[in-house]
């Protein structure tokens, strides 16, 4: 199972005015790109690992009418490459909004192919919502205002991974905003727009997110 980057957030009040933060901490194993199960790093073969199931980056953010949530897996790729949907993989959101900040409230599941179209995507257990299902690469909408969308989106990410290892080699950083593995590359991603009242509670958000191999 991959456990991709935890966040906390806090949402503003409706009488509250300028900018609120965004904050990120590692509370726990996780992963990002390039670190499924039996690889190691960018420069290890692509062969051999579970590459649908690599989560890379989880995002989180608002503004005054909806929380964004989105996952990124299966990349970084060449543009000519499709996106991957396994549908025998398993990705939940998992958002925390009441009590404990360990409690799952909202284990928002995301499967592929399960009414026989692949790439066809279903979600389950959206903040007041049934079961969602559709094509990728199209927005599809429930009846209360959500929003969700699979497809391929150019990676966001930027790292320069040669930086990290001369920096690891001679111990000064040797990092140059000029490289970037990412650059150019697509992965697949799932978003996932609520809007504020379906999910704000008025006390900080907690969101996670795995992958899971579903095998008969």
């Amino acid at each position: 199972m991959n456990v991709s980057r935890f966040f906390q957030f806090t949402l503003p009040c409706a009488l509250m005015v300028g900018a609120v933060g965004v904050f990120g901490q590692q509370a726990l194993d996780a992963a990002d790109h390039f670190d499924p199960p039996a690889r190691t790093g960018s420069a290890v073969n692509a062969v051999g690992f579970d590459i649908a199931a690599d989560i890379a980056d989880l995002y989180a953010f608002h503004d005054v009418s909806n929380v964004y949530l989105a996952i990124s897996f299966g990349g970084p790729s060449a543009t000519n490459l499709p996106g991957f949907y396994d549908p025998d993989v398993l990705y939940t959101i998992n958002v925390s909004n009441t009590g404990s900040r360990t409690d799952i409230e909202f284990p928002i599941e995301i499967r592929f192919g399960r009414d026989g179209v692949i790439p066809g995507i279903e979600v389950r257990n959206l903040p007041g919502a049934g079961l969602l299902r559709g094509p990728v690469e199209r927005n599809l909408t429930t009846s209360n205002g959500i929003i969700v969308r699979a497809g391929l989106f150019d990676d966001p990410f930027a790292f320069d991974p040669q930086g990290l290892n001369d920096s690891r080699a001679t111990g000064n950083l040797s990092f140059n905003n000029m490289r970037d593995r990412f650059a150019g590359l697509n992965s697949t991603f799932v978003v996932i727009a609520i809007p504020r009242g379906l999910i704000d509670r008025a006390q900080p958000l907690d969101i996670w997110t795995t992958s899971a191999r579903i095998r008969s």
